[in-house]
């Protein structure tokens, strides 16, 4: 039975986490039940422009608000597939709704739209997901894998992708250096 449920959640990687995927992460927890969990990292640009994504999928821009938006790792589920991450909601085709002002939508709609300079008024862009089977997530932290902190939206959609987890960090009132694992050392 789940005791603890970290939908609208940081989920911030302890910096001793060694695996690569999820190493420095920061990651958006869109939904977790007695399914599962599932997230996004918000932290990871990747080398891909939303206007090259766009290009690839074939849709027509003709705005260029997409020309600088960077593209990111979401997880290694799905990396083939994108995840927008966005506020208002909305009503698109394939959203689910993370609580009532973020949407995580996977339909094609929501990119045509931003193509047309219609979309939402803030989106995070991810290649991939973040997925975890029954429990798993909750074995995770008693590892220690993990710290929590509710989620804040500012740090999602108004914070620069390199600062989002020392911001997340600060709203535990921790300070990177205290977590570090050569804290101490001469």
């Amino acid at each position: 039975m789940q005791s603890v449920n970290l939908t609208q959640h940081f989920l911030i990687a302890m910096p001793a986490m060694t695996d690569p995927h999820f190493s420095k992460t920061l990651t958006f927890v869109c939904e977790h039940n007695d399914q599962g969990a599932l997230g996004v990292v918000v932290n990871r640009p990747i080398d891909m422009t939303l206007h090259a994504l766009l290009e690839q999928i074939e849709i027509a821009q003709p705005s260029n608000v997409c020309k600088t938006m960077p593209v990111h790792y979401g997880g290694p589920v799905q990396i083939d597939r994108g995840f927008v991450l966005h506020t208002p909601a909305g009503h698109w085709k394939s959203t689910l709704a993370v609580g009532d002002a973020i949407g995580l939508t996977t339909s094609k709609d929501i990119l045509e739209a931003v193509a047309r300079d219609e979309g939402p008024q803030q989106m995070l862009v991810t290649l991939g997901y973040a997925g975890w089977a029954p429990g798993q997530l909750e074995h995770e932290l008693a590892q220690n894998a993990w710290l929590t902190v509710n989620a804040d939206a500012r740090i999602l959609f108004e914070t620069p992708a390199e600062r989002r987890y020392e911001a997340s960090l600060k709203l535990l009132g921790i300070d990177l250096a205290m977590l570090s694992d050569d804290a101490g050392h001469a």
